[in-house]
């Protein structure tokens, strides 16, 4: 059923935008086939079949018009349906819709691919009738993949082929336990359709070296809601006051240095919990559930978008939850100079904590 829906999407989606007016796109359409990693013990009897499905990409090529399409070898930009058959019924089906970015190396014959969004699953868990998908604990999934592809367009007229890997991870950001998460491993090959005539001229421009940029300093109030593993214990909302400086290398590059204050009603609930319902945890049930942090970070800047990545460290932390090591990814966009939003990820290793939506100030 899934090579038919895919073949059906893809002749569909190729003909609107063939009736595009402006033909600097291209559309891919890609069958993968995998299996899911055994990336956690939890999930050891998930890991029941192969996984397949389709990815089909909408594609905008980039020819230099500005400096952050010739900085990244003029990627292209677009967004993503994909859909995954675990093939286990536990598991379900999981459709998701992404934006992403194509970045080209080895004279734009391999592509990298990363792709963010949101999936539905058609079976998370349930008590009563599905106790055993400890994967995904809601129908609404974060979703990330990556791919990487070698591909050869307009072999013949605008059509072209493409083949590689691919790894899909989904997850519900602990919004709602449980929440183990997968991660398909795949290899995938696919066809290319171009809508373009013609090729244009890439613009390559002589572009300068360095930013001159004092040190910057940032206030930013995080939020969302999450939810102890200990199932039944609710969804709490979180909140996460962060400051910090930064101080830009590059036009690509900006690297930071600062701190966190999480205030984490999910872990009061959960000590209360552990301190009558296990008491020889030793977990005494007075515990703060507040924390403090100290972190070094990194982000990417693509146009008005950055990529972010932060290692941190608890040095206040009253009670023992996951570890002093905590680390944070996600992405940030500048809606001014000053003013910017983000949606991160923060987690203990490979344990996710919570989903963070923030907005900031850099001064």
């Amino acid at each position: 059923m899934s090579r038919i829906a895919f073949l059906v999407f893809f002749l569909t989606t190729s003909f609107v935008f063939s009736q595009e007016k402006n033909r600097d796109f291209f559309v891919d359409a890609n069958y993968f086939y995998g299996t899911i990693l055994r990336h956690n013990k939890d999930i050891s009897h998930l890991v029941k079949a192969h996984p397949d499905g389709f990815i089909v990409g909408f594609n905008r090529k980039t020819y230099g018009a500005e400096r952050w399409q010739q900085e990244y070898n003029y990627p292209d930009w677009g967004f993503s349906f994909v859909h995954q058959n675990a093939n286990y019924d536990v598991l379900g089906e999981n459709y998701g819709l992404y934006g992403h970015f194509n970045f080209y190396f080895l004279k734009r014959n391999l592509f990298f691919r990363i792709g963010q969004g949101i999936a539905y699953n058609t079976n998370p868990f349930d008590f009563e009738t599905n106790f055993k998908n400890n994967a995904y604990g809601s129908h609404l999934l974060s979703s990330t993949y990556l791919m990487l592809n070698y591909n050869k367009q307009n072999l013949f007229k605008n059509f072209g082929v493409q083949a590689g890997i691919a790894l899909v991870h989904y997850s519900n950001g602990n919004f709602k336990a449980p929440n183990s998460s997968t991660n398909a491993f795949t290899l995938n090959i696919g066809v290319q359709y171009s809508l373009a005539d013609e090729t244009q001229e890439y613009i390559s421009d002589s572009l300068p070296k360095k930013i001159a940029e004092p040190i910057k300093y940032n206030f930013v109030l995080r939020g969302g809601l999450n939810e102890s593993d200990y199932l039944n214990l609710g969804q709490h909302p979180f909140f996460v006051v962060s400051a910090f400086a930064d101080k830009r290398l590059s036009y690509k590059s900006t690297l930071q240095l600062g701190a966190d204050f999480f205030y984490l009603p999910f872990l009061k609930k959960e000590i209360e919990y552990l301190s009558i319902a296990f008491p020889n945890m030793g977990v005494e049930g007075d515990e703060d559930f507040k924390r403090v942090g100290i972190f070094a970070g990194h982000e990417l800047h693509i146009n008005k978008l950055a990529v972010v990545s932060q290692v941190g460290y608890y040095v206040y932390y009253p009670y023992d939850f996951e570890g002093r090591t905590y680390f944070r990814v996600g992405l940030k966009y500048y809606l001014t100079e000053k003013l910017f939003s983000a949606i991160t990820l923060k987690s203990h290793g490979a344990k996710v904590e919570g989903v963070e939506f923030g907005v900031g100030i850099r001064i």
